[in-house]
C-alpha cells in the first residue's frame, strides 16, 4: 500500500493495564483497514507486553515502529511511533493533524491523569488535546472492581465527550479462543471509529 493512499491516522496508546493484547490487535486491525497508525507505548505497558504476550518490543520509537510494522504487515511508513516526551509529535498540539485516539488498554492511572488534565507525558497530553479539540477519544479500561474514584473519572470523561469502552467481552458469539474475546473488543472499538471490519458480524447479522 502506497503511503499516500493511507486513510486518516488513528492514534493508539497502550498503557500499563492488563490486556496488552487488545492494543496490539487494534494496531493490526487498523493497519489492515488501511489507516496510518500513530503508536505510543508507556514504560509500564512494555512490561505488561513482555508478561502477557510472546512479544518483546523495543522502547526506542524508530525500532518500535519497525517491530510493529513487521508484526502487523504494515506498509513502510504506515506506523509512526512517538516517545514519552516527544513534545514535537503532531499529537502534542491542537494544530497537529487531526486524529482519533484510542487508549487501549487504559490504566486507572492514565484514566485519572486524562480526567484531570495532568499531561505529564505525551500519552496524557495527546488525550488532553483530543478532548479540547473535540476529537474522538476512546478509553478502554481493564480493571475490576472499580472504585468510586475510577467511576467518577469515567463519568467526568464521558461528560467531556470521551467514550468509555471497558474491556468486557461478550460471549453470545460463542468464542472458542482467547483471540475471539480480544477481537470482540477490538471490533467494538472499530465500530465506534466508524471503520469497517470483518472481525465478527454485528448483532443480528
Amino acid at each position: 500500500m502506497a503511503e499516500q493512499a493511507l486513510r486518516p491516522p488513528v492514534t493508539v496508546a497502550i498503557t500499563g493495564a492488563s490486556g496488552a493484547q487488545y492494543g496490539l490487535r487494534l494496531v493490526e486491525a487498523l493497519v489492515a483497514a488501511g489507516h496510518e497508525v500513530w503508536v505510543m507505548i508507556s514504560k509500564a505497558a512494555h512490561l505488561v507486553i513482555e508478561t502477557e504476550t510472546d512479544a518483546t518490543l523495543p522502547a526506542r520509537p524508530e525500532r518500535l515502529a519497525l517491530a510493529l510494522t513487521e508484526r502487523s504487515g504494515a506498509a513502510p511508513g504506515q506506523i509512526r511511533c512517538f516517545g514519552r516526551e516527544d513534545w514535537m509529535a503532531p499529537v502534542a498540539s491542537g494544530s497537529g493533524a487531526p486524529s482519533a485516539m484510542v487508549i487501549c488498554p487504559c490504566s486507572t492511572g492514565t484514566l485519572s491523569a486524562v480526567a484531570t488534565g495532568a499531561s505529564n507525558n505525551l500519552i496524557e497530553r495527546a488525550a488532553d488535546v483530543a478532548l479540547k479539540e473535540r476529537r474522538q477519544l476512546i478509553l478502554v479500561p481493564r480493571e475490576t472492581p472499580l472504585s468510586t474514584i475510577h467511576l467518577e473519572h469515567m463519568l467526568n470523561l464521558t461528560r467531556m465527550g470521551a467514550v468509555i469502552l471497558p474491556a468486557a467481552p461478550g460471549f453470545y458469539h460463542k468464542p472458542e479462543r482467547v483471540e475471539d474475546l480480544v477481537d470482540f473488543i477490538v471490533a467494538r472499538i472499530l465500530n465506534q471509529l466508524g471503520i469497517e471490519h470483518r472481525l465478527m458480524p454485528r448483532w443480528g447479522e
